[in-house]
């Protein structure tokens, strides 16, 4: 079975719904491989683990904001 795997930030439920549903439905058009075959893994990194830049997300998101 084919994996998708995505390492992000934190996301609303119905947000990583929608992803899953996107991804699959273009890796079914591109290899079309039938939908029910592809597993996919969202990994969810908290902000203050992904660093952009040298700073953190978290930082980024204090500063724009």
């Amino acid at each position: 079975m084919p994996i998708i795997s995505v390492a992000m930030h934190q996301t609303p439920p119905e947000t990583r719904k929608q992803l899953i549903a996107a991804l699959t439905e273009t890796a079914v058009a591109v290899t079309d491989i039938p939908a029910e075959k592809f597993i996919v893994l969202i990994n969810e990194l908290p902000a203050e683990s992904i660093g952009i830049g040298g700073r953190t997300l978290l930082e980024l998101k204090k500063n724009s904001g």
